[in-house]
């Protein structure tokens, strides 16, 4: 996905259809693709903001994992979304 500087995602995970539930997101490069507001709702439902940089152009890949809540062990990235900052032509 290619946004412009500035812009913000909401970003809504449905509940997973596995035993699985979502745990984390993260950014690759917070500079760029700062996630925020992260939180699950009782039915399993994930919300998270992704707020773009204002003014610098780059690339981020936010990553969303997942795990069943009674296994030991690390969760597992479940969805991947990369996301590219576009600044605006400049004239001159």
């Amino acid at each position: 996905m290619c946004v412009r500087p500035g812009t913000v995602i909401s970003l809504v995970l449905k509940p997973r259809t596995d035993d699985k539930r979502w745990t984390t997101a993260r950014s690759s490069a917070p500079v760029f693709v700062l996630v925020s507001g992260w939180r699950v709702d009782v039915d399993g439902t994930a919300y998270a903001s992704l707020r773009c940089a204002g003014t610098r152009g780059g690339s981020a890949q936010v990553t969303a994992s997942a795990k069943a809540p009674d296994v030991a062990g690390a969760a597992r990235v479940a969805f991947t979304l990369e996301i590219g900052v576009v600044r605006y032509a400049q004239e001159g």
